[in-house]
This record gives structure tokens, C-alpha cells and sequence, in this order.
């Protein structure tokens, strides 16, 4: 089955009982509140490229990913949700600040050297910083991508315990290096590693998830980002080999694409029962999801939706995103809401018992959790800054109400979408809806301009 019919025979799987498990799940989360439990600890898992279409429980016809098809199984599989930028860093930066990426400084991808769009707001406050300000220990296990330096690391933006890596991608998950700059650290230490990145980021933080359980009364926050399976495409010689064995018919390509995708999905197993192995799993919220579409490019999938990685076609943005909590979350539950993956920041900090800030752009989603609705008039904004054959530039898209407006580079036509009645974006309508166009377009412009004052370069020595 593809994408959207695995989805619906799990809708089809749990239709009967939806009302009951709503009005269930409603008394559950509010007596969870009265009844003062401990806060919740949080997990979340943030891998690289990992497409709509390259999980089986999304619909992946020639890959098995049972680990994060369990997340699914136990909690709560959304279908609609779209990371808040088609490349890297603009997700991360808003994920980490429920803020929209330019209004952070990290409108596009923060590399090694002067190709570099981005400078993550020192002055903007991060979810790590909130949690800790709730009691929490925070800790980012692998990529980190905001920055090389002061005042930009890790340690320095509200996580107590890093240890992972500072860059954009590696050239090579074994020897973990970037243009050759080590950029692997336990804090701000320079390390060494050996072993395959994905395997190392899994070990270390089911060590972390050891440590904390031996501290139960510090609720814990863990940011685990993956490198994989963003390229090179490198799964560990036995797991290509057993794809190999078992489906000769794929190309090399797309055989070393779904290797590394059940590597990495293993791993997320191993980390799983680490968790359940320190006694944790129970009051621990997991959120699974990644920070853009599959890259085309490496035979990466994102069926059903058009294209991949760079685009605001929906290939580029729609993403996997779970979220398990025994006890509050209804185990196979789903939910059509249409969110940005950062919206993990308030859902948080809700859940932490915390205050949110004022000036979010995020939604808390945690409603949603008891079966409650959620406002259906949000608007959903993109925006990419890109070097080269962009000139610098920044292009947009902007979703409302059903409509998408949007650009895949800074000199192409605008282009739209009635994603209600074309989801797969075939009928540009822009021509004939002359007016609605206008009217995306001025809330656009309103974006940029209430972000034009925040620096995306870091100031001149």
C-alpha cells in the first residue's frame, strides 16, 4: 500500500471506537493534571531527509521499519504535518524556538565556509532554555546544525549535555568528518569517535537515558537528531547485503536507500527499549519526525505527495510525525491536523506545566491528545534562503484555508494550489484566482517584514 492507504486502513482499524477513546482520553489527560503526577520527560527524535513515503506505517511498498511503525501503534500517527522549512536549519532553528526560522536569524542552511544563510538569534530564547527554567535537564544528542561556534553552540543555548556533532552533514558516517573539520563533540570537548554515526548517536543516548534514571526526581528533555538517512547514503555493508539478498530487483540506489532507512530505524529500536530498560518509557512523551522531505536525487520517497527536498511542493514538506505517551496519548489513534513541526515547542512546555511565551508562532497540539479540536483558520508559512544559483535570495509559500501559494526558487512565476481538490499539485490556478493570489501574497510580505530586522549574518568584526 502506498502513503495514504496504509493510513486509511488504520483509520479504518479504529473508526468504531474514535468517540470513546475521545471522551476516555479527555477524563485520562485531565486527571492526569489533578492528580499532580510527576512531569513528563521528553524525547524527541529528529532524523535528516527522511521522506513521507520511506516508513512502511506511511506506506513505503519495499521497506520495513517496525520500530517507528510501533510508534505509531502505540500513540498517535499524524497525517498532515509538515516540517517548517524544506532544508535543514530553518527547521531546527524554529523547532527549537516555536518561532518562524527568519524570525530567528536561520532563514536558510548554516554550512562550513561562506555558503552560509543563517545566524541563529543569540537573544532567542530555546526550548531547552524554557524546560530548564521548569526543572528540566536538557540534553541534544548528534546533529546540532546552528552553528560552529560561540555564541551559537549547544551548550551555550540552553542544553546542559551535548554530545554529537556541530555541522551540517558528514562525508562519511564512519570517519565523521566535514570538509575535513572534526566537528564531533562531547560538549565542547573535540572528540574521536569510531563507529557509524547513527549507531554512536543511538549508544550515547540510551547512556544518557541510563544517567537520568538515576536522578528520577530531574525530569529530563532529549533532543536526539539523526544524521541519517540524509546522504551520503551509507548504510553498514550487512544491512545493504540483506536488502540486496531479499529484493534484487532495486536499483543499487534506492537498495542502499532502503538499508540505510532499516538501520536507522533499528537504532530508533534499540533506543526505545533503552528507554524501557531504564524504567522510563512510562511518563516518557516520544515524538518522532523529520526536518524535511526525502531527497529525489538518492531515491528517497515521499509518495503521495509531488517532489522532495528544496520544494514547497508537499513531497519537500509533509514529514512522518508521531507522538507516543502511554496512558494520555490513545495507542493507534490518528489525527488529519494540518501543523509545523514546531509546535512541539508549546506542546512541551504545556505539558511541562510551563509557561509559554507570548510572541509564538507555534500551536500547542496537545489537545488534540484528548480529542479536541483545533483552530481551523491557521495560516502556515515557509521561507528559504539559498546561495549559488539563487543569488542569495529567499523564496516563499504560504498555506490558508485549503490554498497554497508558493515559489520553488526566487525567479519562478508564483504558483496555486487548491490543496483541498489537488493535494498532489498538478492544476496551477494562479491565473484564474487573481485575487485570492493577492491576498496570500500580502500576508507573505507582512512575513517578511516582521522578520526584515533580524540579522541572518553574524555581525561584522
Amino acid at each position: 500500500m502506498h502513503g495514504l492507504d496504509a493510513v486509511g486502513g488504520l483509520l479504518i482499524n479504529q473508526g468504531m471506537c474514535r468517540c470513546l477513546i475521545s471522551l476516555l482520553f479527555v477524563s485520562c489527560l485531565f486527571s492526569f493534571v489533578l492528580q499532580g503526577e510527576d512531569k513528563p520527560n521528553f524525547l524527541l527524535i529528529l532524523t535528516d531527509d527522511l521522506g513521507y513515503g520511506d516508513t512502511s506505517v506511511y506506506g513505503a511498498p519495499d521497506l520495513t521499519t517496525p520500530n517507528i511503525d510501533r510508534l505509531a501503534k502505540e500513540g498517535m500517527l499524524f497525517t498532515s504535518m509538515r516540517a517548517n522549512c524544506t532544508v535543514c536549519s530553518p527547521t531546527r532553528a524554529a523547532m527549537l524556538t516555536g518561532k518562524y526560522a527568519d524570525r530567528v536569524g536561520v532563514p536558510g542552511v548554516i554550512r562550513t565556509g561562506t555558503n552560509t544563510w543563517g545566524y541563529f538569534d543569540p537573544s532567542a530564547s530555546t526550548l531547552a532554555d524554557e524546560l530548564n527554567k521548569a526543572g528540566y535537564h536538557t540534553a541534544i544528542v548528534g546533529k546540532w546544525h546552528l552553528g560552529l561556534k560561540s555564541p551559537n553552540t549547544p551548550n551555550e543555548r540552553g542544553f546542559d549535555f551535548f554530545h554529537g556533532f556541530l555541522g551540517d552533514m558528514m562525508d562519511d558516517y564512519y570517519t565523521h568528518r566535514r570538509s575535513g573539520n572534526n566537528y564531533m563533540r562531547l560538549n565542547s570537548e573535540i572528540i574521536e569517535p569510531e563507529g557509524h554515526a547513527t549507531e554512536l548517536f543511538t549508544d550515547w543516548a540510551i547512556e544518557y537515558l541510563h544517567d537520568r534514571a538515576s536522578q528520577p526526581d530531574e525530569p529530563f528533555f532529549l533532543y536526539l537528531a539523526y544524521n541519517a538517512p540524509h546522504f551520503p547514503i551509507q548504510p553498514p555493508d550487512d544491512w545493504l547485503a540483506r536488502v540486496e539478498a531479499r529484493a534484487p530487483e532495486l536499483s543499487k540506489k534506492r537498495a542502499k536507500n532502503v538499508a540505510f532507512v532499516e538501520h536507522t530505524d533499528d537504532c530508533i529500536g534499540r533506543l526505545l527499549e533503552g528507554l524501557k530498560a531504564a524504567g522510563l518509557a512510562e511518563n516518557t512523551v516520544v515524538v518522532f519526525t523529520s526536518d524535511n522531505g526525502g531527497a529525489l536525487g538518492y531515491d528517497q520517497r515521499n509518495l503521495p505527495w509531488r517532489s522532495g527536498k528544496q520544494s514547497h511542493y508537499d513531497g519537500g514538506l509533509k514529514v512522518p510525525f508521531l507522538v507516543r505517551w502511554p496512558g494520555q496519548v490513545a495507542a493507534g489513534s490518528i489525527s488529519d491536523y494540518e501543523g509545523l513541526t514546531f509546535d512541539v515547542f508549546p506542546m512541551f512546555l504545556n505539558l511541562a506545566g510551563a509557561q509559554i511565551p507570548e510572541d509564538l508562532d507555534a500551536e500547542d497540539i496537545s489537545p488534540l491528545f484528548a480529542g479536541e479540536s483545533m483552530p481551523k483558520d491557521r495560516s502556515l508559512y515557509f521561507v528559504r534562503r539559498e546561495g549559488r544559483i539563487y543569488g542569495g535570495k529567499s523564496y516563499n509559500a504560504l498555506i490558508r484555508n485549503g490554498w497554497k501559494l508558493m515559489q520553488n526558487n526566487p525567479y519562478s512565476q508564483l504558483e496555486l494550489y487548491n490543496l483541498k481538490e489537488d493535494p498532489q499539485e498538478t492544476t496551477n490556478l494562479f491565473k484564474k484566482e487573481q485575487k485570492l493570489a493577492r491576498e496570500l501574497q500580502l500576508e507573505i510580505q507582512d512575513h517578511i517584514q516582521r522578520a526584515g530586522s533580524v540579522p541572518w549574518e553574524p555581525p561584522a568584526k
